[in-house]
């Protein structure tokens, strides 16, 4: 299940975990039925394109709230207790790709200048 970034203002500091779960409790990464006593809570998983259709939407549609979007506490999610070495890979994963898709953006725009200048 894919994590959605929204812009919230006006929201309460999210718990490291609920004191009191109601309801059913379903891994975010497996959709594994969890007890409340064996669920792991952590942030979302947020994939690269996720990350970057975000920014680019938040800095066509409204700039001021990318500070919010960008630096804002997402509440945690529930996670299996055998999903943690994968969601490990995954973030892992995510992380690698946006540092490829970064450098890729400064070589595009490094390259042109040193060629100008030399």
């Amino acid at each position: 299940m894919p994590a959605e970034l929204t812009s919230q203002t006006a929201q309460p500091a999210p718990q490291a975990e609920p004191a009191v779960v109601s309801g059913e409790i379903r891994c975010a990464l497996t959709g594994r039925l969890l007890a409340p006593d064996e669920a792991y809570w952590a942030p979302p998983l947020i994939t690269t394109r996720e990350l970057v259709v975000t920014v680019v939407r938040t800095l066509l549609t409204s700039p001021g709230q990318l500070g919010q979007i960008l630096l804002g506490e997402l509440p945690n999610v529930p996670y299996a207790p055998e999903a943690r070495p994968r969601l490990a890979a995954r973030r892992t994963a995510e992380q690698l790709k946006l540092i490829a898709l970064l450098l890729v953006l400064a070589a595009i725009l490094v390259v042109p200048i040193v060629l100008m200048v030399a």
